[in-house]
């Protein structure tokens, strides 16, 4: 267990305690953390205890859909967001969906044997963006720059994303066992002709994949993101299937 605990009783507090992030471990819905504290891999002298802070919760206001950081997945399903439902049903299992966070599901780094952040698919397909807080002060900014740049000092406020109006296609590849761990995930949205592809699972964050968009190509995906070796699958069977996924999914937007 951690030296100190800091549990906030508001998205205030928690933005002041976590300060730029030096020497703070933010503790959420706990799925990522516990394990690896139980392992003896991550030994925290501070721990940020977000589960008083208020930032959970999902709302509509005047057509922008806000996602609080400590909303769990499952209530992700069947919420207002088709598209995002559709990912956060297959997250894990119910146990985990329960417990994980849409903060933590952002955050996390890449797993031992298998990928994580599935959620960073619809979200980049979606063109989400991200408010956090932490050195340098708060911010907004696309999910897929908040993905790509160094997330370490950075504490989750919330996620917001404009109410889609456009069609939408998904695809998922996953392995089942206890739990369902993806090998890939393919999410596309258009919207007044533009097109927009988020893709995760095939390695440590989500990409949007800006050559497919623009050549609307499937196998131009493959520009975009390089797929790794873990325990749920091969980097080359990602390679052969990731084309796969994307033309189906682009395939949905021609027929819905």
């Amino acid at each position: 267990m951690p030296a100190e605990a800091l549990v906030p009783t508001s998205a205030e507090e928690a933005a002041r305690l976590y300060g730029d992030g030096e020497g703070v471990v933010v503790f959420a819905g706990g799925t990522i953390l516990l394990p690896e504290i139980s392992a003896g891999r991550l030994k925290p002298e501070r721990a940020l205890m977000l589960h008083k802070s208020g930032l959970d919760g999902i709302s509509t206001d005047g057509g922008t859909i806000r996602i609080g950081a400590m909303t769990p997945v499952s209530a992700l399903v069947g919420g207002p967001c088709e598209l995002i439902s559709r990912f956060a049903e297959n997250v894990g299992d119910g146990e985990v969906r329960r417990s994980a966070t849409v903060g933590g599901n952002l955050c996390a780094t890449a797993g031992v044997g298998a990928q994580r952040g599935d959620l960073g698919a619809p979200l980049i397909a979606l063109g989400a963006r991200v408010r956090s807080t932490g050195k340098g002060g708060e911010r907004t900014e696309p999910v897929e720059d908040f993905l790509a740049g160094d997330r370490s000092g950075r504490l989750v406020l919330e996620v917001e994303l404009d109410a889609p109006s456009g069609k939408w296609g998904a695809e998922t590849l996953r392995r089942r066992h206890a739990h369902s761990y993806a090998i890939a995930n393919v999410a596309v949205a258009s919207n007044g002709g533009g097109l927009r592809i988020g893709v995760s699972g095939v390695g440590p964050t989500a990409v949007r994949a800006r050559a497919a968009e623009q050549s609307r190509n499937p196998d131009d995906v493959l520009r975009d993101v390089e797929p790794v070796d873990d325990a749920v699958a091969s980097a080359e069977y990602r390679r052969k299937m990731l084309p796969v996924l994307l033309r189906r999914a682009l395939d949905q937007l021609e027929t819905a």
